[in-house]
């Protein structure tokens, strides 16, 4: 099969070592960079009520989690490289967006690997009760990144057996809820659809960033196909995965639903998944299962560490990041000094709140999925699925733009109702690609160095030529989306929100909900403004090569 396959940019990074893996093995780094378990969809229930959440779960997987999946699948199958998504945005819209991409994936993998850290020890102070001491808790957490950051040196191989055996642990644990649950049934588990007063559209609001949370992550396999010698792998790897995590979460949810009650109560904080073995075989059970949560967010750290560490190693070696995080180990063949990087950074990070790391990086992840669209289309057109022969979404162009359009238009929608704090934060998180952008372009140069014919810059501003026009209707397309969504803010937050936050914060920025929306409004404004302003003048003396 491999002499009929015609790809692009399959080459990755020198220096990287490669790795023969099996389909079976994707789709466990898969499920421990996207599940590691149903953990968190205990919130979802007592939000939106136990017939919404199930509902969600299932329509989520076909018109979020499905898209996604044929999206990564088709690219990672044409440009298998190492760096994923900034190389598909690259060569679909160029630089500045492929260095925006970049960033926004990379960053967000960053933070996040900070969360699931600050969720092991959150979960093990559970029965461990001296992890509350504020210095024994940042000794266990600097020796849990210390741990995968060792076994992220020894190489992809090791993380891809490590993936796999916190996989199957967490599996067998999921089936066993599910088992015990079915076994134990006394509740109807879509009973009430929602919270009594509540409606359909408000508990859609409430849960719809923790379901779109829930299956996130699929792309992040991508930034390691560069070490993969079959790249095939990698889309029969998505056609075990995404159903196996769909499944992982709605059997044990119906389950859960039907043997523990009352639903209002289930949280991460209340009742979960765990109180169904204990309440039916005993507190030791429950326990144990404990153990399996702890043992699930080490997993999705693990994994995260290797794909959060190849974004900006990848983005260097384009002249585009500090020339350190270029460093490959001789011996092993991993992006030593990156994935230290993110170590580091983690060790920072990991000091603060769940909430605050969420906060930051939502926005961020969200902003992936729309830009992912955009370059499918794009690719698409580029390279016609009549010229080549790889793995590609079956069906004609309809299926294509839904396939790219559907995860595009929730991730707006998120960001919109994701509450008025994060949709104004989200601005300053998406804004700093530019600013990131500028700065490393400046004094590394970019890919003007590395092919100054194919990427000439503008010898007056030192970028890309046509940045000034890109950057300026980046700002315009924010600034017009600010305002759009201030008015959507103020429509679907109007009547409850000032309350709320107030309630929710106390005092500061975010706690004064109008004050939050002039600023948006202005913000927004000013934005447009000036944002129409570079593209006009970009249009007269920084044209597009």
């Amino acid at each position: 099969m491999e002499n009929q396959v015609n790809r692009i940019g399959q080459d990755g990074v020198a220096g990287l070592k490669k790795h023969e893996m099996k389909p079976i093995q994707i789709a466990f780094l898969l499920f421990c960079l996207v599940a590691a378990g149903a953990f968190g969809i205990e919130d979802m229930i007592s939000l939106s009520g136990p017939g919404m959440t199930i509902t969600m779960l299932i329509v989520f997987a076909i018109i979020w989690a499905y898209p996604i999946c044929q999206t990564v699948s088709e690219l990672s199958a044409l440009m298998p490289s190492e760096g994923g998504i900034y190389v598909w945005v690259k060569e679909a819209l160029g630089e500045f967006w492929g260095f925006c991409m970049g960033w926004w994936g990379t960053v967000s993998i960053y933070l996040s690997s900070a969360t699931y850290v600050v969720l092991i020890v959150n979960y093990a102070e559970d029965f461990i009760p001296v992890l509350s001491d504020p210095w024994i808790s940042f000794i266990v957490k600097l020796a849990i990144v210390a741990f995968f950051i060792i076994i992220n040196l020894m190489g992809l191989k090791e993380v891809g057996m490590i993936s796999t055996i916190l996989s199957i642990l967490i599996l067998v644990a999921f089936t066993l809820v599910a088992v015990v649950g079915f076994a134990n049934w006394e509740y109807n588990p879509i009973q009430p659809y929602t919270p009594e007063g509540q409606s359909i559209i408000d508990s859609l609001g409430g849960s719809i960033c923790i379901v779109i949370w829930m299956y996130c992550g699929y792309e992040c396999v991508s930034n390691m196909a560069g070490e993969i010698k079959n790249p095939e792998v990698i889309p029969k790897g998505f056609k075990i995965a995404m159903p196996l995590i769909a499944i992982s979460y709605i059997i044990p949810t119906i389950a859960g639903l039907a043997s523990v009650g009352p639903w209002s109560e289930w949280n991460t904080e209340g009742l979960g998944y765990g109180d169904v073995l204990k309440e039916s075989l005993g507190y030791g059970w429950g326990v144990a299962f404990l153990v399996v949560a702890i043992a699930s967010q080490a997993a999705i750290f693990n994994s995260y560490i290797a794909a959060g560490s190849r974004g900006f190693f990848v983005m260097a070696d384009d002249k585009l990041c500090p020339k350190f995080l270029v460093k490959v180990s001789k011996n092993r063949g991993v992006p030593i000094l990156s994935i230290l990087l993110l170590g580091a950074t983690t060790v920072i990070m990991m000091n603060f709140d769940f909430t605050t790391l969420l906060t930051m990086l939502m926005p961020l992840a969200l902003m992936v999925y729309v830009i992912l669209g955009i370059a499918l289309l794009i690719i698409r057109k580029k390279y016609p699925v009549e010229e080549r022969k790889v793995w590609y979404i079956k069906g004609g162009k309809v299926k294509i733009r839904i396939t790219a359009l559907a995860p595009m238009v929730i991730a707006v929608i998120g960001l919109l109702v994701n509450g008025t704090e994060y949709f104004l934060l989200g601005f300053v998180s998406i804004g700093s690609a530019i600013v990131a952008y500028v700065i490393f372009k400046l004094i590394y140069g970019g890919l003007y160095k590395i092919d100054p014919e194919k990427y000439p810059i503008n010898v007056h501003t030192r970028l890309a030529k046509g940045d000034l026009q890109r950057i300026g209707a980046f700002i315009l397309a924010f600034g017009i989306y600010a305002v759009i969504g201030s008015m959507f803010l103020t429509w679907y937050e109007g009547a409850w929100g000032p309350e709320y936050y107030l309630d929710m914060y106390g005092s500061g920025l975010q706690s004064n909900f109008w004050l939050m929306i002039s600023i948006a409004r202005i913000g927004g404004i000013t934005g447009a403004v000036v944002g129409a302003a570079m593209l006009f003048i970009g249009k007269k003396i920084d044209p597009t090569k």
